[in-house]
């Protein structure tokens, strides 16, 4: 049986089912060659007000159940995504331009996630505490009530899992708004996903649309928590708009991420993770390696190495080839790209390897001879770009590392013992020891410092019950207090 057969959801969103959206149809298309693959249902705000209003009706029914049904659907749910993750991965090729290896990362992380979550209905949710008077004193953990989950395109299906996974396991509803560009994969399978594993009408809802509808569900006064992934820009407006009605908001947002190369590392083994890093789904990671900070007595090897590996990766379709780079994911990231590149090299930077678009495609791209006032350093590029520069010693490495806006993830290589040191010194949500800066991990907890976010409510059970319920203090008497009044 076909998961993703477009005759269920061709041209429609979810509400409580498949029902066509009020703002009419957006297209789906494959980036490598611009052809239509399917059409989805565009929402309105309209259509998130009618979503958010069935979707918290739904949620008192399921917060009650018994916590063995709420982990029965995860298991069904991660059970479903290995089922079908040969589909899933062919929407991931065409829909995101991504190569099959790292669409294979995502199915295995999305049926990982949902094994996790399906742990959380039954984990401990509270604490007895202390107290003075001759009463039970109790903290417990309360399902919120309505999650809006905002996604972005580049990771469409862990980004979106690793939220609705975990609010719909602690007794939650979901209100998912994908990216448009990536709707079928980071929308239309989720939502299939827990059809087929049971999951009550009206828990799950899906709203694909433009930023008017971003605007919508994190507004929509059932809603009590939003988690949002994507830029820093459009999350400080997330941000700002949950401030305003007092809701708790999660953002995971930008990155330009420091690889630093010890004095004394293997400069081939320091290459192959720099590459990795830097180009693995063409650079458009929030923890992609966007700053190669190598020590003096190595750099120059170390260019010439990466820039080898560089020319060496093959680019183009990874629907109908084995490539390591597929699509950029529309026209405006890869102008984006260009320009960054562009004024980088009249500031003074040398292309070593790549440096030109070629159709939908950028190259993998290395750049020497920058200074840390370079715009291909200072800015998130988001695309296949590894700027290099040398540094002399520890401090100056800890203190141009620390010397960027964001604070997401650090990776370090070379002498463990040196690593430790620096690891100490750097800002940033997390520090990766003889490893590039990409990893995430289901029982990890993943979050961001300064621009790169407001702090780690992503991965693992702890992270995940602070992130999607809310603390009540309870205490308990065995007769009515007496009171002086």
């Amino acid at each position: 049986m076909s998961l993703l057969d477009n005759e269920i959801w061709s041209e429609k969103l979810y509400i409580d089912g498949w029902t066509a959206g009020s703002g009419g149809t957006y297209p789906v298309t494959e980036r490598a060659t611009g052809k239509q693959l399917a059409a989805v249902g565009n929402a309105t705000p309209e259509d998130v007000a009618r979503a958010a209003a069935r979707a918290a009706e739904a949620q008192k029914d399921w917060a009650a159940r018994k916590p063995a049904e709420r982990a029965a659907v995860l298991r069904r749910a991660g059970e479903l995504w290995e089922r079908h993750a040969e589909e899933v991965q062919d929407w991931l090729v065409r829909e995101a331009g991504s190569v099959r290896a790292k669409a294979a990362l995502e199915t295995e992380m999305a049926a990982g996630i949902c094994f996790e979550a399906s742990a959380l209905p039954t984990h401990p949710r509270g604490e007895v505490l202390s107290t003075a008077e001759p009463r039970w004193s109790f903290a417990r953990r309360l399902p919120v009530g309505v999650v809006s989950v905002i996604a972005p395109f580049n990771f469409p299906l862990i980004l979106s899992i690793r939220s609705v996974a975990p609010a719909l396991a602690l007794g939650n509803a979901v209100l998912l708004k994908p990216d448009l560009r990536t709707a079928v994969c980071g929308g239309v399978s989720l939502v299939r996903v827990f059809e087929e594993a049971g999951l009550p009408p009206g828990l799950l809802q899906l709203l694909p649309g433009d930023a008017a509808v971003g605007a919508a569900v994190v507004d929509a006064p059932e809603v009590s928590v939003v988690s949002f992934t994507g830029s820093t820009a459009a999350g400080r407006k997330v941000g700002e708009a949950a401030a305003r009605a007092l809701k708790r908001v999660h953002l995971e947002l930008g990155g330009n991420n420091a690889l630093v190369v010890l004095p004394g590392a293997d400069v081939a083994a320091a290459a192959s993770a720099g590459a990795f890093g830097s180009f693995l789904h063409q650079g458009q990671i929030c923890m992609t390696t966007g700053r190669h900070l190598v020590h003096e007595s190595l750099v120059d090897e170390y260019v010439a190495a990466l820039a080898e590996k560089a020319r060496a990766l093959p680019v183009g379709d990874p629907a109908t080839g084995e490539v390591a780079l597929g699509p950029i994911i529309d026209d405006r990231q890869l102008a984006h790209i260009d320009r960054v590149v562009t004024d980088a090299v009249a500031a003074g930077a040398t292309v070593e390897a790549g440096g030109k678009a070629d159709g939908p495609y950028y190259p993998p791209t290395v750049l020497s001879g920058l200074d840390a006032e370079n715009p291909a350093w200072r800015e998130e590029i988001f695309g296949p770009v590894a700027p290099v520069i040398a540094y002399r010693d520890l401090d100056e490495a800890a203190r141009v590392v620390n010397d960027s806006e964001y604070g997401l993830s650090v990776g370090i290589l070379g002498d463990v013992g040196t690593a430790m040191k620096l690891a100490d010194l750097v800002h940033s949500g997390k520090v990766h020891i003889n490893e590039q800066t990409v990893g995430d991990e289901p029982t990890a907890p993943f979050g961001g410092w300064k621009d790169s976010g407001n702090g780690s409510r992503f991965g693992g059970a702890q992270a995940n019950i602070e992130a999607f319920t809310e603390t009540q203090w309870l205490t308990v008497r065995s007769d009515i207090a007496g009171y002086p009044f």
